[in-house]
């Protein structure tokens, strides 16, 4: 989304995961930095990054020239075990899910997207993805739309 007020600084250029073979997205050093714990994000190098979304794969990272980061070594690894949906407001898919179920997701959604346009998100650095959430509310909806009626 366009409109939702994060900073749009990660490279949209593609891979395909090396391990499990999911598309993946570049993102930006500042993410990488952000997200690696220590002592791992000491030993970083700078490269051009792909964040692997596969909830099973091993690979969080990985660059051009082959380097790898585990999911493991994320600040984030808890997060994407709970299918984390929002990072920078702490709400998961489950959580997204019920309030869908309970017609009381708009108040959900309505929060996220009016602290983003204000901009006090930090989709950068919080999402491992790098990327604005907003658009993973609306595929959420519309992967579950059969369920939820």
């Amino acid at each position: 989304m366009s409109d939702c007020g994060c900073p749009n600084t990660s490279p949209k250029t593609k891979q395909i995961c090396p391990e499990c073979g999911a598309t993946c997205i570049g993102v930006g050093m500042s993410t990488l930095y952000h997200q690696v714990r220590f002592p791992e994000n000491q030993a970083l190098i700078t490269d051009s990054y792909y964040f692997c979304p596969a909830k099973t794969c091993s690979i969080a990272y990985f660059s051009n020239a082959g380097n790898t980061i585990l999911k493991r070594h994320l600040r984030s690894y808890q997060a994407i075990q709970s299918d984390a949906l929002c990072y920078c407001f702490d709400i998961n898919a489950e959580q997204y899910l019920s309030a869908l179920k309970d017609h009381q997701a708009g108040s959900i959604k309505a929060f996220v997207i009016q602290r983003t346009q204000a901009g006090e998100c930090a989709c950068e650095i919080r999402n491992p993805s790098g990327q604005c959430c907003l658009a993973s509310f609306k595929y959420l909806e519309k992967s579950h739309r059969d369920t939820l009626i």
